[in-house]
């Protein structure tokens, strides 16, 4: 029965993050820099507003948007954090995840043949989503900018079929983001073109050395704004995303989100609405962290003489692999699991222009990262 089964599903393949997470999994002693999930547990507090979800017995279907509390909530925290202002009753749904939010936004707005413009290197787990569709993910080589998705890479692949720019910002793999400068030009270009803008900020909380703005704040009319609870909570499986638009076009996405989901999770919406209001600054602590392994990653792969952003935002190090070494990104992940028994991602899974790179995760213990960086320091002594 294969033969029947949807082609567009069939061509698209497990995400290249997981699958060379799962390759290495049962290797014993293996120290792993792979899988975004923050390291930190979610907050008691919020623990605490799910268990008492259930014991009140917060068990039942909620509106398809998600409770009329939680939307005002995160309508309240997205004013305050970043100056975005979404009406709760029309202009705010509450998703599994940011990912239903993206799959619920391109099924709305992507017809046959249109085009989806990306910055690449980028996160895998747009363009299948857009494939299926029947569009087409139109990527732009970002590298020789320092992974900068300006408005001057964006423009010569503008064409009449572009329906969306994606702008995934703070951005996975690269941890680079989008001054305000950078945003208010795209912004402006964009403005009296029929073209949408999809802003995913899923990392929007976790940003260093400056405070995250939204392109949402330049172009409410045309953005589709996604974030979450995910990283900012550490709230990975608790499935709570949040998408934000003008009510034209949220009216036409809660459709789509109606028959796919029904609603989200009524228990996850209890604890979201706690980390949103009572967990207002959770993410501070956690940012404080991060940053200080950033730093401490940064100094260490300074002194490998490895090429690489500081990033700005996110929890990840995109590293040059040493041309020396003479081999792909996939092969030179194989190996070092191998030799050194250090998992890094690919920079293949992350678009063709993620080729000759490997993501490296610093959601980990500082000892951890200590000793994943001593096995890779002494891997390149060996290698070159």
């Amino acid at each position: 029965m294969e033969h029947l089964i949807n082609q567009r599903v069939k061509a698209i393949e497990i995400s290249g993050i997981r699958k060379f997470s799962n390759m290495v999994a049962n290797i014993d002693d293996l120290v792993s820099f792979t899988i975004g999930q923050p390291d930190f547990p979610t907050p008691e507090h919020i623990k605490n507003a799910g268990i008492e979800a259930i014991n009140t017995d917060f068990t039942s279907y909620t509106h398809n948007a998600g409770t009329i509390e939680l939307r005002t909530a995160a309508s309240q925290f997205a004013a305050a954090k970043y100056g975005l202002h979404y009406q709760p009753e029309s202009e705010v749904i509450v998703t599994i995840g940011a990912s239903e939010a993206i799959d619920i936004a391109f099924r709305t707005i992507l017809t046959e043949g249109s085009e989806v413009i990306l910055p690449g290197p980028i996160y895998p787990g747009y363009e299948p989503v857009i494939r299926m569709m029947g569009a087409i993910p139109v990527h732009v080589d970002t590298r020789d900018n320092h992974f900068r998705f300006t408005i001057e890479l964006i423009k010569p692949y503008i064409t009449e079929k572009t329906r969306c720019i994606v702008l995934p910002y703070p951005s996975n793999p690269t941890g680079v983001s989008l001054t305000e400068e950078e945003l208010k030009e795209i912004a402006a270009y964009l403005k009296d073109r029929d073209i949408f803008i999809l802003a995913d900020e899923i990392y929007s909380e976790l940003t260093y050395d400056y405070q995250h703005k939204s392109i949402g704040c330049f172009l409410k009319e045309k953005t589709i704004v996604i974030n979450g609870l995910s990283k900012s909570h550490s709230m990975t499986g608790w499935r709570i995303g949040f998408l934000f638009a003008p009510e034209n076009i949220a009216k036409h996405i809660l459709k789509v989100h109606q028959y796919n989901v029904s609603c989200a999770n009524s228990i996850a919406q209890k604890a979201a609405f706690e980390a949103l209001t009572a967990g207002f600054d959770d993410a501070q602590l956690m940012r404080n962290e991060y940053q200080a392994r950033r730093d401490y990653v940064y100094q260490r792969l300074q002194s490998m003489k490895l090429e690489t952003v500081k990033p700005e935002g996110a929890f990840y190090f995109f590293v040059k692999i040493p041309g020396s070494l003479c081999l792909n990104s996939f092969d030179f992940a194989l190996d070092l699991v191998k030799k050194t028994k250090v998992a890094v991602v690919p920079g293949s899974a992350f678009s063709e222009f993620g080729e000759g790179y490997f993501r490296l995760s610093f959601a980990c213990s500082m000892e951890t990262l200590e000793l994943g960086l001593n096995r890779l320091e002494q891997y390149l002594q060996i290698r070159q």
